[in-house]
């Protein structure tokens, strides 16, 4: 079974099941919905915990011998089980298989993984893991999203905000959902129940974004010119290396001549995007600025970069962080032709 994190407190209401699996790149929803299991386990009765870590050159056996020892004080039992890398070798995967044969009806087993790729949801071990139990997601809420997921989160403390706010509060915290989730809980404790203005908001609330350069990317192929100068910004003032931001910029636009010349010589865009190893939402992404690029502007966009890396490398005179703006609102500032 396959459920978002956004669900689960629904589906517990109906019933415990032996096996929870909580796979994403979200440590507060990954956090909120193991605490959300081991709390209504704990009202179940299964007082007992224990944690165990898959770490290289874990024992696996260690898993099945949890399992099966029960204490004399606590008939049952939750077993934290956590594979911090995602990778459970030959073994491992042949383990897990068998493990979910043998679920013990007085234990529930609690797997925490990190956001998993294409591979690793297709896996045998994987596919088992959400046959046998409930496979709960918690993936990062997508920007778009943020300004609704921040207005559920106010609901939850009975206070709304305006469009305006949401998205301002949206902007702040650049998709980073423990710095959200710290202040809608700092707007619960200073502002009282009801609606909550931009004023009151902006006084409240801190930039506590947290930059980081695939955001950058982001912003540019989104042509998003107003974010991705505050990203660059940000990016700036947190001491990023300037080769590493430059690496990501150029990255992107390689990216879309790759598809650009894949599309021009017949291939689906689908293909073309497969063959350009450009995978997951950034698909999306990358799809609709391939609509307004072409490839004498990307090239020039290249040249650019390349004289950017050598004043970087102090072969020619300017400023690399006005040149690296420059470079991105190039095309994050799309043409009125296109």
């Amino acid at each position: 079974m396959r459920i978002d994190s956004a669900k689960l407190s629904s589906h517990l209401e109906s019933g415990l099941k032996s096996l929870y699996v909580i796979h994403g790149d979200a440590p507060l929803l990954q956090i909120e919905a193991a605490d959300a299991i081991r709390g209504k386990a704990s009202r179940s009765g299964f007082v007992e915990r224990e944690v165990l870590t898959c770490e290289q050159g874990f024992d696996w056996n260690e898993l099945f011998m949890a399992s099966s020892s029960l204490s004399l004080f606590s008939p049952k039992k939750i077993i934290d089980f956590r594979i911090p890398s995602g990778k459970v070798g030959v073994e491992g995967g042949q383990k897990l298989q068998s493990y979910c044969e043998k679920l013990q009806p007085d234990v529930i087993t609690l797997i925490t993984l990190p956001k998993l790729d294409r591979q690793g949801l297709a896996s045998k071990w994987f596919e088992a893991l959400e046959k046998a139990g409930v496979a709960v997601s918690a993936n990062s809420v997508e920007r778009g999203d943020l300004p609704k997921w921040i207005a559920e989160r106010l609901a939850m403390q009975n206070q709304q905000a305006d469009a305006e706010t949401l998205q301002f509060m949206a902007d702040r915290v650049e998709g980073n959902l423990l710095a959200a989730h710290q202040e809608i809980r700092k707007l619960g404790l200073l502002l009282p129940a009801g609606r909550v203005s931009f004023d009151e908001v902006k006084q409240a609330v801190l930039d506590v974004a947290r930059y980081d350069i695939f955001q950058l990317g982001e912003a540019m192929l989104s042509f998003d010119a107003v974010r991705y100068v505050r990203v660059l910004e940000g990016l700036r003032g947190e001491g990023v290396a300037e080769p590493l931001v430059l690496w990501q910029i150029s990255d992107e636009i390689r990216a879309l001549i790759r598809v650009a010349m894949g599309m021009r010589g017949g291939k689906p865009q689908a293909q073309a995007l497969r063959d350009a190893r450009v995978w997951g939402a950034r698909q999306n992404l990358v799809s609709k600025a391939c609509r307004f690029a072409n490839l004498a502007r990307l090239e020039a966009m290249l040249r650019q970069a390349s004289r950017i890396d050598q004043m970087i490398k102090g072969l020619r005179k300017g400023d690399v962080w006005d040149e690296l703006l420059q470079l991105g609102l190039n095309f994050a500032v799309r043409p009125k032709n296109g």
